[in-house]
């Protein structure tokens, strides 16, 4: 490729990305102040991006183009999260019906078994990361399904050993499914569309706990009518819904807009103009060494990471002792145990949902992100420290709502982050925090502390002010960047991209792209 510079720097003449030829590079000063050399290894929305800029495209087209993603795409991306989140309580729903009992659990094993889930999904973040960049995102999601609801019919193994090492591998085959829903999110919907998306998705994982306690109870009133242990027929049932779901996702979901089966040609061009304001396109293939360095030494990659660990340590603990702390702290029975369980679910689907909605009157995204850290603390504080048994009941069951503060901050990540290598790094970093934390979690929970396990209760209470802490952090960070950014627009210091057409489809990441500005 030729060395030679393509500068359109103040010359007031508008210059096509897309039709810039492939021996000629073009090069642009980012906001840090140095020059960024743009690349023909662009987005794969790039090769849309000459003939889209010659479609209509207005407001009603719009609106039809995000009802298309909301009727094709949302649906079943919303039961895929709340299947996972089934998936996950099946071991709280299992403990209390004879699980630690048939495979013989003492001590610290049966924490193990929750922190052996993350282990799995923490060692594997990267790699699966990468394999839903390098491959088509349907043929890998499917695998991962697959693959994922098999091991979870084989974890009715008979023996402790067995069932240690499957859990491991269910974490590993799950790592993929949070960082793919945001591929997704961020390729169908606008900024300020993205955050009320994800917190749809997310909030279902209510749905799963609902339906998850729901499959218990069923299983549990059942007990004496089958053949094995009715824990062991939870696990499988949930296993073949998973199996199920993964071959819808295979023939319904798209690898792009851009392949999108129920989009006509016209209708594919116009969703490249939908989504050309996020300034990040469809993504790319290629892996690029520069996208993830600046992934690792960008600070924001940190505060991102140590949020998710700290909102995780509690999240980790509750899904693994949740259903015990309700029997053994609280002293309900196993079944009644089980009904709470639906009832957590309830309020944390629809709990998620309204506070979310307030993004049409509170435009800061963080400022709900930080009202659901101080309602996390208020709900941990009732539980752990009232005397009032009911007092505490409520605050265990709103505890639900506490994913407000994680799928915020997923959506700051699907907006905020530029570059489709870096998006996938940070992305990876954050759900290994995710991992992280919820394998210290039930670690919190020692055994010589039960049945009240106060550590574990006082280890959420500061897990959560940490993380308000962080979120205080990330959102000042924004606002003073965005601040310097308009400044050096308004000096003609960002003029050479400006002129620069398809910029947004140039695969270059928030910190290079001088017209990028964060979403908060």
């Amino acid at each position: 490729m030729s060395s030679e510079l393509m500068r359109e720097k103040n010359s007031g003449i508008t210059v096509s990305l897309s039709q810039i030829p492939d021996d000629k590079l073009v090069s642009i000063v980012s906001p840090s102040g140095r020059d960024v050399v743009v690349t023909q290894d662009a987005d794969e929305a790039m090769a849309l991006a000459k003939k889209a800029n010659e479609v209509n495209f207005d407001k009603k087209i719009d609106r039809r183009l995000r009802i298309k993603a909301d009727l094709f795409i949302l649906p079943l991306i919303c039961l895929i999260y709340a299947i996972q989140m089934m998936d996950k309580l099946t071991n709280s729903s299992a403990s209390v019906m004879g699980l630690k009992k048939d495979l013989n659990m003492s001590g610290d094993m049966y924490s193990w078994t929750g922190s052996g889930f993350y282990l799995g999904y923490l060692v594997f973040e990267f790699p699966s990361s990468y394999l839903l960049q390098r491959f088509p995102l349907s043929k890998c999601g499917f695998v991962f399904l697959f693959l994922w609801g098999t091991v979870l019919c084989l974890c009715s193994t008979p023996n402790y050993i067995g069932f240690e090492f499957l859990r491991v591998a269910l974490g590993m085959l799950e790592s993929s499914m949070t960082p793919m829903l945001v591929i997704i999110t961020s390729q169908w919907y606008k900024k300020e569309e993205q955050f009320f998306r994800s917190a749809i998705w997310f909030s279902c994982c209510g749905f799963g706990s609902l339906l998850g306690s729901a499959i218990a109870v069923g299983c549990y009133d059942h007990l004496k009518t089958y053949t094995i242990a009715g824990w062991k027929v939870l696990l499988i049932i949930t296993g073949l819904i998973t199996v199920l779901l993964s071959f819808a996702f295979l023939f319904w979901i798209p690898d792009s807009p851009a392949s999108a089966w129920f989009l006509s040609d016209e209708e594919r061009l116009q969703m490249v103009q939908r989504i050309r304001g996020n300034q990040q396109g469809f993504g790319n293939k290629t892996f690029k060494r520069n996208q993830f360095i600046e992934a690792w030494t960008d600070y924001r990659t940190y505060l991102y990471f140590f949020f998710s660990v700290a909102m995780c340590i509690p999240n980790g603990g509750l899904t693994t002792f949740g259903s015990i702390l309700l029997n053994s702290v609280l002293g309900y029975g196993v079944r009644q145990t089980l009904v709470y369980g639906c009832y957590q679910g309830l309020i944390e689907f629809a709990g998620c949902i309204l506070i979310a909605s307030c993004i049409r009157f509170v435009k800061h995204r963080m400022a709900i992100c930080m009202f659901g850290c101080i309602m996390n603390i208020i709900f941990v504080c009732l539980f752990t420290f009232s005397t009032d048994p009911y007092a505490r009941l409520g605050g265990y069951l709103c505890l639900g709502t506490s994913v407000i503060g994680i799928f915020t901050m997923i959506s700051c990540f699907a907006s905020n982050v530029g570059g489709y290598t870096k998006k996938m790094t940070v992305n990876a970093l954050f759900l290994v925090g995710y991992g992280a934390g919820n394998i210290i979690g039930p670690q919190t929970f020692l055994p010589s502390q039960a049945p009240q396990y106060v550590g574990g209760q006082i280890a959420m209470v500061v897990s959560y002010c940490v993380s308000f802490v962080l979120a205080i952090a990330l959102y000042a960070s924004y606002y003073f960047e965005n601040k310097k950014r308009d400044r050096l627009q308004s000096e003609g210091k960002f003029a050479d991209s400006e002129h620069l057409q398809d910029i947004e489809f140039a695969d270059l990441t928030d910190k290079e792209n001088p017209l990028f500005r964060y979403s908060m």
